[in-house]
């Protein structure tokens, strides 16, 4: 493991350096997840440095250099890994972290604030009332209130939280502050989105709402119907949030969560929610629910509630129809319903290809020429992987000439999705098929740190088994880098990494 001083994160800086300039491809793909602003041609020792600081949780090495000469960086590491943790819901990490520091978050008010620390807040403001507006790190102390999940793990503090929340009110804050999730991005992350769909915190959301904030904020509606339950839906709406050019009612098919469907659709969600600036009667932006009920596999209950709601089997989207769409997903409880009402169109030549792999017939010696698919269709494999049931299918479907490490619009492939998903067999699929390994998605991700996303974030990682998909990929010879070990949430994850890191320490990075 990296030695934490100032002088051992020096060290692994030239390391990495070296290695880079050496072709390594270990020390290219750390340096693709944190890329500086200069071309990589032109890196410098500080570039390096610059990324040996965000692998720890720093945002500069300046801010790395000052945080050990004035705290110490064994104890700021620490803190910046129980501020990630509090975050992303580590919580077993963040009860480790003070139970052997309980004094970790004294004096810092971001932190004191995501843990609840009534006390703690009340004689800060007492000192200092600018606190309460005061920037920590990207957010301002509410949002470190309302994205911290330490709740789940002490619901007993719901009272001082609250306490903190009426504190930080009385002080200035703003219900409707946000954060921008990547610099200079306009599009605000919101209080209430951290409560109710980041943290699953019911009680601030509605605390929240009482005091003001906006329902209406494009994100808290949506990632409400990921939740499992339907109460931060039902607040939401109660509230005024309007469904209308949301996402919203396609996010709940995901889960095909008929009820969910049904309170957006009578809370004025439309099925078929084109964006204003549509173009000769194509969706630009949203899909038709039609279509969307086809890619997720949606029942007869579902495709039944939205053609109730007036959807309308003749739609198109980036031109494939509805129709065509449900052959292509093979999904033929939408194809009956289409057919019955008398609005099936002929396939394409392609369409009826990819048609056969869904119904399970192989179409031996023909080919499809992926530069003619609709963009509807560019990301077929993609879309389907995570089904249950859909490999055999994939398979034919790569026989036929579909490309299978294509990057989707967020940048991430196939094989990252499998991985993602907690699918074994699925990614295995994809890994004799040679895809890139070491290609990183527009999130920074890597397959190692998409596969631990997944870990920790998958709504279905209960029954995944995500473990499987780490051993696959290091057992082809993927880097393991001591970041992905430190971040790992789950017990069950950390343990495996790092057994894998003592057998076999010269893939650690």
């Amino acid at each position: 493991m990296t030695d934490l001083s100032l002088e051992g994160l020096r060290h692994a800086a030239k390391r990495l350096q070296h290695a880079f300039e050496a072709g390594e491809g270990w020390a290219f793909e750390r340096v693709k997840q944190r890329p500086p602003r200069k071309t990589f041609e032109t890196l410098q020792r500080a570039d390096f440095l610059q990324i040996i600081a965000q692998e720890h949780g720093f945002a500069s090495w300046p801010k790395l250099k000052l945080a050990a000469e004035t705290t110490g960086l064994d104890r700021a590491t620490a803190q910046q890994r129980l501020k990630v943790a509090l975050f992303h819901g580590q919580t077993a990490i963040v009860a480790a972290l003070l139970e052997q520091t309980p004094d970790l978050a004294d004096g810092l008010f971001g932190l004191q604030c995501a843990l609840y620390d009534r006390a703690a807040i009340e004689k800060a403001l007492a000192r200092n009332p600018g606190l309460a507006v005061q920037s920590f790190g990207p957010r301002r102390p509410i949002l470190h209130l309302a994205f911290s999940r330490w709740i789940s793990a002490r619901p007993e503090l719901e009272a001082d939280m609250l306490a903190v929340a009426e504190m930080l009110l009385a002080h200035g804050a703003d219900v409707n502050d946000g954060f921008a999730a990547q610099p200079g991005d306009d599009h605000l992350l919101s209080a209430l989105y951290g409560a109710i769909g980041h943290a699953d915190n019911m009680v601030l959301g509605r605390w929240l709402l009482a005091h003001g904030a906006n329902p209406n904020d494009g994100e808290s509606l949506y990632h409400a119907t990921e939740l499992g339950h339907h109460e931060g839906l039902k607040m939401l709406l109660a509230a005024g949030a309007d469904p209308k050019g949301t996402n919203a009612l396609l996010r709940a098919m995901d889960f095909h969560d008929h009820t969910a469907v049904q309170m957006l659709i009578d809370h004025g969600a439309r099925v078929d929610d084109f964006n204003a600036e549509e173009v000769g009667g194509e969706a630009p932006f949203v899909m038709p629910a039609l279509h969307q009920a086809a890619r997720r596999g949606s029942d007869d209950r579902m495709i039944a509630i939205l053609l109730d709601a007036g959807a309308d089997p003749s739609a198109h989207y980036k031109g494939a129809s509805a129709y065509g769409f449900a052959r292509v997903h093979g999904n033929q409880a939408l194809s009956r319903a289409i057919e019955a009402r008398g609005a099936a169109v002929p396939l394409t030549p392609e369409e009826e290809l990819m048609a056969r792999s869904a119904d399970g017939q192989a179409s031996p010696g023909q080919y499809i020429n992926p530069a003619k698919l609709p963009e509807a269709y560019q990301h077929l494999i993609r879309e389907i992987l995570h089904l249950p049931g859909r490999l055999p299918q994939i398979e034919r479907l790569v026989a036929l000439g579909l490309p299978y490490d294509q990057p989707d619009a967020q940048g991430i492939t196939p094989v990252q999705i499998a991985g993602w998903e907690g699918l074994p067999e699925v990614m295995a699929y994809f890994m004799k098929l040679r895809p890139d390994l070491s290609h990183v998605n527009g999130y920074g991700g890597t397959l190692l740190s998409t596969i631990l996303h997944g870990s920790e974030n998958n709504p279905e990682r209960a029954e995944r088994d995500h473990i499987a998909c780490f051993r696959l990929a290091l057992e082809a010879g993927v880097a393991l880098p001591e970041a992905v070990i430190r971040n790992a949430g789950r017990e069950d994850v950390s343990a495996f990494l790092q057994d894998w890191a003592i057998r076999m320490p010269g893939q650690v990075v």
